[in-house]
């Protein structure tokens, strides 16, 4: 049955009367009640909310002499009551709601001052499932959500960060709200409470191993508006969700111009790529240009192991992201400032690092406080037309044991090692990728190709044009390993990577034709082995 509408026109100025408190976080707490109270405003709080109002000195009454009745199952009901709810949502120039509120004794609440239990904090903090569970607000999202509903009457406001633009309109208005401002605090809630909730839903369907749940929200917080998006046309910002997950978003800028939507989802792509290589065991620097990486070393130094990286591809370097596994020091930071760079992102850099880029004034540094674990759980969504596209975030890795030999001859020792290294970089490259890998670096990327073929060809292509670059004589892939993120499904992108010089191959195998390119393989002399999975990055 359809509810039926009214047409009573929402009036500008409203004249804040009484406002009701609730809040987890006390910070500004004083300072808005001090305005409240300047403007004659009666307050009405909760729990320790009352007890901090009073101890500051307020003139604030508890909830319960409100409503009549105390706050019971320890505090899980306190506002739960027709006179806060009916306080909320009632309609002030409607006669039959001022009658339904003066027969109930309800008085109106102007004001809803609410933020929630910290259900998202308790989360990243590893909490017990009691506790997280214990941290689910109820109470405060339902005000939250009448308030909102009624903006023409009512203001509500969700976290302390928007008490001193309150605090001004109240002065302004003389302790009234305009209707524009109340209908921004009411989506403001809203949002709040569907981001809040998303959370919640996202826990319980990994806690419950529900895997593909009825209803998927998802829900973020704004950390920066952008000039534009991918596009000078297209408007953009970045949120955060409730993930913990150590990246761009939480990551700190030290210097250099804001970034733009296309810097940060490169950022992103750095970060995630070198996170896959252990700090304690290599230097590792990763390069990447549109959301692909350029190059990637590994070496004793992040010195060593960004030249090594630059030399797989030094023109498309030029303008790109770098990204380490250690924290930046002076020496590599002099380096980096050699060719014009983007933004650099290291888990930390020292004080000699900080002042070799700070002569490089719109060079951004990015600190992250530490690396991506490549192999926890998380959700990777992406829009589609009409709906959101949701999987497992790719937290696969292959190890030496996961190896199967399927040629004649048996990989060395340094092919494997380059072999794991190739493989583990191709995880983020665009298929179809193929990366060529010596010593412990990159020699040529193929990346995002329609044919794997052509993917082949031009990571070839691209070490020929490094070594004429250096004057090497021949390009780096003679004595090379391959890695291809999915099989060969014909022995033509294999035959081609023998041509360029590799020497052994890795790949998921599980093509209709794996006999015919194993049979190439030994046929050409080459190693070559299965990893039995496929890192597809579309």
């Amino acid at each position: 049955m359809a509810i039926a509408s009214r047409s009573i026109p929402a009036p500008d100025r409203v004249t804040i009367k009484r406002a009701l408190i609730s809040v987890f976080d006390k910070a500004g707490l004083v300072e808005l009640a001090t305005a409240l109270a300047e403007h004659g405003i009666e307050i009405v709080s909760t729990g320790g909310t009352y007890a901090a109002l009073k101890e500051a000195g307020f003139d604030v009454t508890d909830v319960s002499e409100t409503t009549g009745f105390p706050e019971i199952l320890d505090g899980r009901v306190k506002t739960l009551h027709p006179k806060v709810h009916g306080g909320l949502l009632g309609i002030r120039d409607a006669d039959d709601h001022r009658d339904a509120m003066q027969e109930h004794d309800i008085e109106g609440i102007d004001l809803l001052v609410v933020n929630l239990y910290p259900f998202e904090q308790v989360l990243a903090g590893g909490g017990a499932p009691e506790t997280v569970i214990e941290n689910i607000d109820i109470g405060g999202p339902a005000m939250l959500r009448a308030a909102a509903k009624n903006h023409a009457y009512v203001s509500v406001l969700t976290s302390p960060d928007n008490y001193a633009g309150f605090i001004a309109e109240l002065a302004a208005n003389g302790g009234a709200t305009s209707l524009a401002t109340r209908q921004r605090l009411s989506q403001a809630a809203f949002a709040r409470t569907a981001t809040y909730d998303a959370a919640i839903s996202n826990w319980m369907a990994d806690h419950f191993n529900i895997e593909t749940p009825p209803h998927r929200a998802i829900g973020g917080t704004l950390v920066q508006t952008m000039r534009y998006g991918e596009n000078p046309h297209q408007k953009a910002a970045l949120y955060s969700t409730s993930e913990q997950r150590i990246g761009v978003a939480s990551a700190q800028q030290v210097q250099g111009k804001e970034l733009s939507y296309n810097n940060i989802n490169d950022t992103d792509a750095a970060i995630e790529l070198v996170s896959e290589f252990d700090p304690d065991t290599s230097a590792a620097v990763a390069i990447i240009k549109h959301a692909n990486p350029c190059g990637v070393a590994m070496a004793e130094t992040l010195d060593e192991a960004y030249r090594a990286a630059l030399t797989c591809d030094p023109v498309s370097a030029f303008g790109g992201i770098i990204a380490m596994n250690r924290t930046l020091d002076a020496d590599a930071a002099s380096a980096m400032v050699e060719i014009f760079t983007e933004v650099i992102v290291a888990p930390d850099a020292d004080d000699e690092a900080k002042a070799v880029l700070a002569a490089k004034k719109n060079l951004r540094l990015i600190l992250t406080g530490g690396l991506a674990d490549p192999r926890s759980a998380g959700l990777s969504v992406r829009n589609v037309a009409g709906g959101l596209l949701v999987q497992d975030r790719d937290s696969g890795s292959v190890m030496a044991d996961d190896l199967k030999i399927v040629t004649k001859r048996t990989p060395s020792e340094a092919e494997l090692a380059d072999l794991l290294f190739a493989f583990r970089v191709a995880k983020h490259v665009k298929s179809n990728a193929i990366v060529y890998a010596r010593d412990g670096a990159t020699v040529g990327i193929g990346a995002g190709q329609m044919s794997r073929l052509d993917s082949s060809r031009i990571a070839a292509r691209k070490a020929v044009d490094a070594a004429e670059t250096a004057g090497w004589g021949e390009p780096k892939t003679r004595g090379s390993v391959v890695a291809s993120d999915a099989f060969f499904p014909f022995a033509d992108g294999l035959l081609a990577a023998a041509e360029a010089g590799a020497t052994a191959v890795i790949q998921p195998g599980g093509s209709l034709r794996d006999d015919e390119v194993i049979a190439a393989a030994d046929d050409a002399g080459l190693a070559m082995v299965f990893t039995g999975m496929r890192h597809f990055r579309h």
